[in-house]
């Protein structure tokens, strides 16, 4: 009986290891190199497995798991030339190809019943290429309008058939990798509708970026491993979605949820995430760098990260979460020139600049003499003030620059070497990181209940910033 249950284990084991095993065999005209078995994510062929290619043209690459679906790809020698095929969910990968290099478009594939798909769409494609590119050139060399709108035509119809062709697929075998390809590359259907009002136009945006993911799931892995998934993911956050901090963040956590079942599109979206928010674009937008923080990295949702890279993101993470727009911003409890406390929360105004400087900036130098000219002109008599913050403890050319320009009525203010040795004895963040000072000079605006409206602008673009709040106001 022990016997029989041994037997029984081991063939059983033996089987598991078999179905989480892969082989793709490649037989080409070459006859020696390194060949590469590789796989598309986003623009990115990422290397499997590598094989030595012998005399009589083979190489065999394999492995003790499953390839999971997507577009492969073969890289022969010298990485010049490559060639494209489908891995489906078969339970058994043992997979055949024969490509000659000088021939790569009628390699041959066996073994990959999604594959079979694949093949026939690239031999449609490519007679319907030539017959589109025909009437094309035809069109153009036209003679007369009736030979014109022959070929026109026919090149509507021969469009029609590759679209007719490509919806078939579509609509007759939609779990099938091609569907999933095929979807990736399509268009969102444009709303018909033609703006009169702008209700109109906002039902029309409405509609697109309603309709945009149509035929895409987030709920499997096969749509990474694909060349297209990464644009239409970029061209969505940076182009469709409306660009506020909440409503990206709300976006996400949909997108990250439905994911939770497909571990490779979870992985790939957060990545792709997390440095698109890490270093935003637009400004506020660090708020979203800060929710994948807390919500996903620091709750060990990304346990794929080495400890080098979760140490780089929690740091950006502190960084940034006490100095994010629409915050109070911390208050700073620094030295002045007379050698007393000056809170930045004393500054009694509308609207306070706060500037982060070092005296001994070149940049810094030229950016002063220019804030002050636009204090001068223009917010001196609109309630605004300015605390300038020193960051480097060289006082004497700090109070040479402020005598020099004449601006002395600035709250000019910095951090004693003492300050600074009491504030790492009670382990409490610099004024540096609670406002992220990585450059000189700094510029924040605060309302007058001191929270962030804006930070890390220039003078004149803060100076604009604050014509927007007047005129505002004043509407």
């Amino acid at each position: 009986m022990k016997k029989i249950l041994f037997t029984l284990v081991i063939a059983l084991v033996s089987a598991n290891l078999l179905a989480q095993s892969f082989q793709v065999s490649l037989q080409s005209n070459l006859q020696s190199g390194i060949a590469y078995l590789t796989y598309h994510t986003g623009s990115n062929l990422n290397v499997e497995d590598s094989a030595a290619i012998s005399r009589t043209g083979q190489a065999i690459f394999k492995g003790n798991k499953s390839l999971p679906p997507g577009i492969y790809a073969i890289v022969f020698p010298g990485k010049r030339l490559s060639a494209d095929f489908l891995i489906g969910k078969e339970k058994h990968q043992n997979i055949t190809i024969k490509a000659d290099t000088n021939n790569l478009i009628n390699m041959q594939v066996s073994g990959s019943s999604e594959d079979i798909l694949f093949r026939q769409y690239q031999q449609f494609v490519g007679n319907q290429g030539k017959l589109l590119n025909q009437e094309r050139q035809a069109f153009l060399s036209a003679a007369n309008k009736s030979d014109s709108n022959l070929h026109e035509k026919k090149y509507i119809a021969y469009n029609a058939e590759l679209n007719n062709y490509r919806t078939g697929i579509i609509t007759e075998k939609p779990n099938s990798m091609m569907a999933i390809l095929l979807n990736a590359m399509k268009e969102p259907p444009y709303p018909s509708k033609a703006p009169v009002n702008r209700q109109d136009s906002i039902d029309n945006y409405q509609f697109y970026k309603s309709h945009y993911w149509d035929g895409i799931t987030f709920m499997d892995d096969c749509v990474v491993r694909t060349p297209f998934f990464k644009t239409k993911l970029e061209n969505y956050y940076r182009e469709i979605m409306p660009q506020s901090p909440d409503s990206i963040i709300k976006d996400i956590d949909y997108k990250l949820l439905l994911a939770r079942n497909a571990p490779e599109v979870y992985r790939y979206m957060l990545n792709w995430l997390t440095d698109e928010y890490i270093s935003p674009k637009y400004m506020g937008q660090d708020a979203v760098f800060v929710h994948l923080f807390n919500k996903y990295h620091s709750k060990g949702l990304s346990s794929w990260l080495n400890e080098k890279q979760m140490e780089a993101i929690t740091r950006r993470a502190y960084m940034l979460m006490a100095n994010l727009v629409g915050e109070k911003a911390a208050n700073l409890e620094l030295v002045d020139i007379s050698g007393k406390i000056n809170p930045l929360y004393d500054v009694n105004a509308d609207f306070t600049v706060v500037s982060f400087w070092d005296p001994n900036c070149g940049h810094c130098k030229e950016e002063m003499p220019r804030i002050d000219s636009l204090y001068q002109a223009n917010w001196k008599n609109k309630n605004v003030k300015i605390y300038a913050v020193m960051t480097e403890a060289d006082t004497m050319a700090w109070k040479k620059y402020i005598a020099d320009h004449n601006i002395g009525y600035w709250t000019h203010v910095y951090q004693t070497t003492a300050m600074m040795t009491e504030e790492k004895k009670g382990q409490q963040p610099s004024y540096k990181q609670l406002y992220d000072i990585t450059q000189t000079p700094t510029l924040y605006l605060l309302d007058k209940d001191k929270r962030i409206i804006a930070k890390k602008l220039t003078p004149l673009q803060l100076n604009e910033m604050l014509e927007t709040k007047w005129k505002t106001h004043k509407q």
